[in-house]
């Protein structure tokens, strides 16, 4: 049975019966799939030449306020898909000749997913899968895809308490997602890209930096190179933000990002020690 009757697939423990009625993430029953393409606008180290197999799934566990995809994370748009339907998807991805399987937004279809990942194993397909993930995982759901996940595409969103619950009703998230993050790299090792450069395993952490907030980015910065291992993942440090139309928004977000913002928290990741080899 793959429909959790008392959902606790994320840190929400919403104990939702899915069968019935979705969870906090808006999943129910059955996985919604909004978009599927070879995405050329992934890290470079993931698209390569031919795209990333980005698999798009509506809803989201998060839910942050400032979305730049809520008509996905609203569950609005997408059409329902089987077990069988996500395993033809991968399999017409991998005959057009991507360089990898993305799962994006995945967390709340993990169940489905691995379903479907074993039977395109068992079809030949050895292309690395990425989870492309907001990083609120619950650490039971990371160690569950130890033997599925090659490459962890990780958002690290939040530092403060305070700005996790008012952005995204989760206040636990820094703690959360850390320790997720700790695990996953600890279960990846260190980044391995193949002679093209196209990357096999490992963890690339994401960093949007938002408007007004660039200490918080600083402060997870911070974190990371204290604790986690030196030569254990690359960073994306992002500065795409922008107001997304109909969302309530706090001032500061309302703007696009400063420059200077932006700039601040680069030389930080540099003052820290992440280099080159670190940054994408």
């Amino acid at each position: 049975m793959l429909v959790p009757r008392k959902c606790t697939l994320c840190p929400r423990q919403c104990l939702a019966d899915r069968t019935k009625e979705p969870g906090y993430c808006l999943g129910g029953e059955t996985m919604r799939i909004a978009s599927v393409f070879a995405h050329q606008g992934e890290e470079r180290c993931l698209s390569g030449t031919r795209g990333s197999g980005t698999i798009f799934f509506s809803g989201c566990n998060l839910r942050c306020v400032f979305c730049q995809n809520h008509d996905l994370r609203d569950a609005i748009a997408g059409e329902p898909m089987s077990v069988d339907d996500l395993v033809f998807i991968c399999l017409r991805l991998a005959a057009h000749g991507v360089h990898n399987l993305n799962m994006v937004t995945p967390t709340h279809y993990r169940p489905w997913i691995q379903a479907a990942m074993a039977e395109v194993r068992q079809r030949g397909v050895t292309l690395p899968l990425v989870w492309n993930t907001s990083g609120y995982e619950t650490l039971e759901s990371i160690q569950a895809l130890k033997d599925d996940v090659h490459i962890w595409l990780y958002d690290l969103k939040f530092y403060s308490p305070d700005l996790a619950q008012q952005l995204a009703q989760a206040p636990d998230y820094f703690e959360v997602a850390f320790a997720g993050l700790k695990l996953a790299c600890e279960m990846s090792g260190p980044p391995v890209l193949d002679a093209q450069g196209i990357m096999q395993t490992g963890v690339i952490v994401r960093m949007l930096v938002l408007p007004g907030h660039s200490d918080d980015s600083i402060r997870l910065l911070e974190a990371m190179a204290q604790e986690l291992p030196r030569d254990g993942f690359f960073i994306n440090l992002m500065d795409q933000y922008f107001p997304p139309s109909g969302a309530v928004l706090p001032k500061e977000l309302r703007t696009r990002l400063e420059i200077s913002e932006f700039k601040k928290v680069v030389q930080a990741a540099r003052d820290l020690g992440f280099g080159e080899d670190f940054l994408l």
